[in-house]
């Protein structure tokens, strides 16, 4: 018998390397397996416990990275070979996830001993890159421990924490192709990193106060204030002064100071010009973020793992902090530290702080300290700085916890770039998100790696961080992309880079609300049709309206538009985002004409001069800079504007957020929100929130309290879906949407359409905003070329 194959499942009796016993008999066969690991494999320890565990069953053999994951190829005795498959599976690295193990039986070699080779870096690129973990256990004491050599080192990680994402310049991750390649290890952190039996065996980042990365804190001008372990207790005794700190993180500055000084708070308010929007927090320790807020296992478990996210939790009564911190919202943003750094700087300040992005209103977050010098410039009072370069800007995470799971609001540090396993396998797409809350995709193969947040694309800055994002994926992953997926809007930022890009791709153009629903079926790996209920803000629609209440019967290959709100109109398009009153007006003229605009008994209308109630008649009544729309965003602020104060907004969403956390939990009757057969058009259904607004404007005129409005509206809406969803029949029920960040909504909605015998899918890994849209998009343009292949040939003309 020959030698098997390659890959090979059929073994000869007698393989090379195999030892004849005494008798001539064969005491142990040998096998040797070649395992190829996919999914978050490395940066998280997993060569060298794969080498641990490998010793310590007496096999032979090597691990190493490589573009795909990590190759093992392991040799002894079948049922020890057994035995390492799945310890490998049970007991591997915590912040590793397996997606899958590719195994094939090949030659015994007889080679002895087991080791980790240098990573290979041919071949195509698809290893998820990993996210930045926060700070193990183990190395908080080390940095706590006055006799350890890093006490008290702002850089101190391991194998099982640090920066991975943040650092990282090109696949396979080893430290050459880091940030860190131009800090030479000293003998000490050498002899670590070679260690097998030590923590920091292959740990990339690895460093110490003698060959790593160095603090400073700058004065405002840029000059030296202090350096070391001074520049840490100087900064916090700034914070402890009132004075703003720009800090250094893992992926960007944050700008920091006191939450407890609310003359501090106001100051950065005033000078980052962001006038309500809540801050997020971070805390001392867990002690703190149960003083601050109701904490259950599943918050304390989530704001302790490594992926440390801020999490939206409901503060507790007097809890201490700025009222200037969260204003109108029913909920705070905390976080624990995630480095080392974080936690020495807050435990040195003995508060919770103020962490919020380093920037300036629309523009990406701050990664270089030489630039923050110039776009905080009138911002902080100091900045505490390291000279460890950050490869791309990464926000905080943001997530929260529905139904008893984490769920994620903004995908960044913790969970960017982590991919989302998809079926089928799709050519290379580029996907370039939508123009709020924008994140990029790129789908290859049974993955889809969505990018962190970027933002808003409304300034020159934020559209240049966009195009870094795209060259990191592309470059990152030496691909060029087959398919280019955009949003259907003409005007969106990313929709213009799409048609002025050099990509030899063809385009698809994907609308707004599929992707959506694509992205929640997708993440949930649902194969079927599904009803999407999409309540968002806006989306260009293909009738040129704007969509935004919408219910939607299909998947990514495409859907039909069962149903939807009943239309009304912008005044002013985009000035109505800014003032929910114009919504208000303009709900008020659809019901009652240009007579209801005297109204003088509602603060709303009020808030207009007389001639701009007859300005925005005009534009009512002859749809002049007044595009149609049925958003549910926009009803959420039309409805605010007449039941409290929130005529006005600093930032979208404001007004709907603020409406939820009006509504008294304990009110269970709803208004009338039914659905009725649509008058012509391509839509069967129309939900009519008519009646809801004159139960509004009567309950008004009764003297109701405002709580009690408010729990009436969101019930209505809630019944109004269950009722559609009656009526279309599907049984599986996907919520997606910005709107559906509204928790008395999406819960609610939930637990009635369950009741109804429906099965619902909610987003997890890719928040229901915009944010996941990129990832529906890559879904969308890759069933589009699997029913249009032509699309895929090279010849075809990308314009």
């Amino acid at each position: 018998m020959g030698r098997p194959r390659r890959g090979s499942r059929a073994l000869s009796l007698i393989e090379p390397g195999r030892q004849a016993g005494p008798h001539g008999t064969i005491p142990s066969m040998r096998e040797r397996l070649r395992l190829e690991l996919r999914g978050h494999v490395q940066g998280v320890g997993f060569r060298p416990f794969v080498h641990r565990l490998a010793g310590a069953l007496g096999l032979d053999g090597f691990v190493s990275n490589d573009a795909r994951g990590v190759a093992i190829e392991v040799e002894g005795a079948p049922e020890v070979l057994q035995r390492f498959q799945e310890r490998l599976a049970a007991e591997k690295p915590a912040s590793a996830t397996l997606l899958g193990i590719e195994t094939s039986r090949i030659p015994v070699t007889g080679h002895p001993g087991f080791r980790i080779r240098s990573s290979a870096v041919g071949g195509v690129r698809e290893a998820p890159l990993l996210p930045d973990l926060a700070t193990c256990p183990d190395c908080l004491a080390e940095i706590r421990g006055p006799a350890d050599r890093r006490h008290r080192y702002p850089f101190t990680n391991c194998t099982a924490c640090g920066p991975r994402f943040s650092i990282i310049r090109s696949l396979p991750y080893d430290r050459p192709r880091t940030t860190m390649a131009g800090f030479r290890m000293c003998d000490a952190c050498l002899h670590e990193y070679e260690n097998s039996g030590d923590r920091r065996f292959h740990a990339q980042p690895n460093a110490c106060p003698a060959c790593g990365p160095r603090l400073t804190l700058w004065n405002a001008d840029g000059t030296n204030a202090a350096e070391g372990d001074e520049a840490l207790e100087a900064a916090a005794a700034a914070l402890g002064r009132g004075e703003v700190v720009a800090v250094k993180g893992l992926g960007g500055f944050h700008l920091m100071l006191d939450a407890r000084d609310a003359a501090a708070v106001k100051r950065l308010r005033r000078r980052k010009a962001r006038e309500e929007k809540p801050f997020a927090l971070m805390v001392p320790d867990l002690a703190w973020a149960e003083r601050l807020c109701e904490l259950d296992d599943t918050a304390r478990n989530a704001l302790t793992s490594p992926h440390s996210p801020i999490l939206l939790l409901r503060p507790r009564p007097g809890a201490g902090v700025a009222a200037g911190v969260a204003p109108g919202v029913r909920s705070l943003g905390i976080m624990l530290p995630y480095t080392p750094l974080h936690h020495l700087l807050l435990e040195r300040s003995g508060a919770p702080l103020v962490a919020t992005s380093a920037n300036r209103r629309d523009e990406p977050i701050c990664i270089d300290e030489k630039e923050a010098l110039v776009r905080l410039e009138g911002i902080a009072d100091r900045f505490l700085v390291h000279d460890r370069p950050i490869a791309r800007h990464v926000d905080d995470g943001v997530a929260w916890i529905v139904r008893g799971e984490v769920r994620w609001l903004r995908r960044a540090r913790g969970e960017a770039p982590g991919c989302v396993p998809v079926q089928p396998a799709l050519p290379t797409v580029l996907a370039l998100g939508a123009h709020l809350k924008c994140t990029v995709a790129l789908g290859m193969g049974q993955q889809v790696f969505v990018s962190q947040h970027i933002g808003d694309l409304e300034t020159p800055r934020a559209v240049e961080a966009f195009e870094r994002v795209i060259d990191d994926f592309l470059c990152m992953y030496d691909v060029t992309p087959r398919l280019l997926a955009h949003d259907f809007h003409p005007d969106y930022a990313s929709t213009r880079w799409a048609k002025d890009s050099a990509l030899a791709a063809p385009r698809v153009a994907v609308q707004h609300h599929h992707a959506h629903l694509a992205a929640c079926l997708a993440e949930n790996r649902f194969e079927g049709r599904a009803l999407g209920v999409i309540w968002d803000g806006t989306g260009y629609g293909p009738d040129g309206s704007v969509w935004g209440g919408e219910f939607l019967l299909g998947d990514a290959a495409g859907f039909r538009r069962v149903a939807s709100l009943r239309p009304f109109h912008l005044p002013g398009g985009e000035a109505a985002v800014r003032e929910p009153r114009r919504v208000a007006l303009a709900l008020l003229h659809d019901l009652g004409g240009e007579a209801a605009l005297e109204r003088d008994d509602l603060a709303a209308l009020r808030s207009f001069s007389n001639g701009e109630r007859r300005v925005l008649a005009k534009m009512l009544a002859g749809g002049i800079r007044s595009p149609v729309t049925t958003s549910a965003g926009r009803l959420f602020d039309g409805v605010a504007a007449l039941v409290g104060p929130w005529h006005r907004v600093s930032y979208e969403g404001q007004a709907a957020m603020a409406l939820e956390a009006l509504a008294d939990p304990s009110v269970r009757d709803a208004y009338p929100l039914a659905p009725t057969e649509a008058a012509g058009g391509d839509v069967p259904l129309r939900l009519d929130w008519g009646p809801v607004v004159e139960a509004v404007l009567e309950d008004l005129r009764r003297g109701v309290a405002a709580e009690t409005i408010s729990a009436r509206f969101h019930n209505g809406l809630v019944e109004g879906i269950v009722r559609v969803a009656h009526l279309v029949g599907e049984p599986v029920v996907a919520l997606s949407g910005g709107c559906f960040q509204n928790r008395w909504l999406l819960e609610r909605t939930a637990e009635r359409l369950e009741a109804t015998g429906h099965r619902v899918l909610l987003h997890r890994r890719v928040p229901p905003n915009d944010g996941g849209i990129s990832l529906g998009q890559a879904l969308v343009a890759a069933a589009q070329a699997r029913r249009d292949p032509s699309l895929l040939e090279p010849t075809r003309d990308p314009k």
